[in-house]
């Protein structure tokens, strides 16, 4: 990615993130329900603007695909052979209980596979982006920007498994039977993904319900930093995306 776009996102990703913390840090907000009894917050909607109009202001020649403007016919998509991916807030569950694990997600999709992705999370002024085979880094309140590296466990040494602090499920702990398990790392929204991209987890098995959105911009992340994103049926095919249907798979992060 040219450094004009790396940090045009990058300033779109920040502006979004400070309007969700004039909310987050106003004394109330309301709460919607979409069709899926997700929630949804003036937080949401605010982010999804300044994404889509700072993104069409940047890239005019890219389309948009945004879970809040994803209304667009598989008719249309299906001929994108490249494309921004949004969630302009992501975790916003956690959003809701204040405990700042969430997210600004933007992604670049490339004939299905994603090849740039910026993770913001404003309420820790924490920037993670990864350009796939460039590389990954990740850059804190003192602007210092460090590379990123996946790991692997040591011989003999136990996974750091990344668990969601909103989804459990069944699948998963059927699943962390089968492996050997040193310890546990509870991380809302796509910092999951982050986590394991700096190596502070070396796995992330999902056996839960996402979305294309949720997971792009980690997912280019995991890839610059040397990992991969796997389904969790099919272990050599990466997980895909702009799909008719745009719900994910289960699937492994791993290095």
């Amino acid at each position: 990615m040219n450094t004009e776009i790396t940090e045009g996102v990058i300033r779109i990703a920040r502006e979004a993130g400070a309007a969700i913390l004039k909310v987050y840090n106003s004394s109330d907000f309301g709460v919607e329900h979409k069709d899926d009894n997700s929630p949804l917050t003036a937080a949401d909607r605010a982010a999804h603007r300044i994404i889509a109009n700072g993104l069409a202001a940047l890239t005019p020649d890219i389309p948009v695909l945004s879970e809040e403007g994803k209304d667009v016919p598989y008719s249309e998509r299906s001929a994108w052979q490249r494309f921004w991916l949004v969630d302009p807030l992501d975790g916003t569950k956690e959003f809701i209980k204040r405990n700042g694990e969430f997210t600004v997600n933007i992604a670049l999709i490339q004939e299905g596979r994603p090849v740039f992705g910026v993770v913001y999370a404003p309420a820790l002024d924490t920037l993670y982006v990864g350009d796939v085979g460039a590389g990954a880094w990740k850059q804190e309140d003192d602007g210092e920007r460090r590379p990123l590296q996946v790991r692997s466990p040591a011989e003999g040494e136990g996974h750091a498994v990344v668990k969601s602090r909103s989804h459990p499920s069944g699948e998963l702990a059927e699943y962390l039977k089968t492996i050997n398990v040193a310890d546990s790392v509870p991380v809302g929204s796509s910092l999951k993904f982050c986590v394991v991209a700096e190596g502070r987890a070396t796995l992330y098995p999902r056996f839960g319900p996402t979305m294309e959105w949720d997971t792009g911009a980690g997912h280019a992340l995991v890839e610059a930093a040397g990992g991969k994103v796997v389904r969790a049926d099919a272990p050599d095919e990466p997980l895909r995306y702009n799909k008719e249907n745009l719900l994910n798979g289960f699937f492994i992060v791993s290095a």
